[in-house]
């Protein structure tokens, strides 16, 4: 199965993909493609490192959102990608585009959903004072982490937590989780019935 990652940062979660997934020839994974909507994201030179080609697509490049989301979908498709894999992307696709793609698109997001969802969910874990945090996979839909739930781990919130103590420990969670959840969609494991989603044995 092929796959396409988009990043916007370092490419923690696109490293693991790469040794886990890419690299394993047991896993009949492939990233076929790594895109970025930013040219200096340490995460594409993880992709070249690993011989896996790159694109940046950027939104100043366009006239609008919708546009930004067509060369995406191109690319995705010369590609022939069966799996989007977001790991780090900071940009919102329009409802056209996640339409398109309906329960080909997975997020990680470092919390457990519905709970701090947006752009700052360990700041405001340690905020709001919760014991509990985690880490959560999901389809996207076309709203800011709200899609179907697919799996989640549990991570305790320490008294002595800051964001880089709690961030890194949710890390080593989404390094078990994620790719794990990419082998059950690849296997065909996966059944969303509306909001739920079954994993099949």
């Amino acid at each position: 199965m092929k796959i396409a990652v988009l990043v916007s940062g370092s490419g923690t979660n696109l490293q693991t993909l790469i040794e886990q997934l890419h690299q394993d020839e047991t896993s009949g994974i492939e990233i076929a493609v790594v895109i970025s909507d930013r040219r200096k994201a340490y995460a594409l030179t993880r992709a070249k490192r690993a011989s896996i080609p790159t694109h940046v697509v950027k939104t100043q490049d366009f006239e609008n959102r919708v546009d930004f989301d067509a060369k995406i979908s191109s690319l995705i498709d010369d590609y022939a990608v069966e799996l989007i894999v977001l790991a780090g992307f900071m940009k919102l696709f329009q409802p056209p585009f996640v339409q398109k793609y309906q329960n080909r698109i997975i997020n990680v997001h470092p919390a457990l959903l519905p709970a701090f969802p947006g752009a700052h969910p360990i700041a405001d874990t340690l905020a709001y004072g919760v014991k509990i945090t985690g880490v959560t996979v999901h389809f996207v839909d076309e709203d800011v982490d709200t899609g179907p739930i697919i799996a989640q781990s549990v991570v305790p919130v320490l008294d002595t937590d800051d964001q880089e103590r709690l961030h890194n420990r949710i890390q080593v969670e989404e390094h078990k989780l994620y790719p794990e959840v990419i082998k059950w969609y690849a296997q065909g494991r996966l059944k969303v019935e509306g909001r739920k989603v079954i994993v099949k044995p």
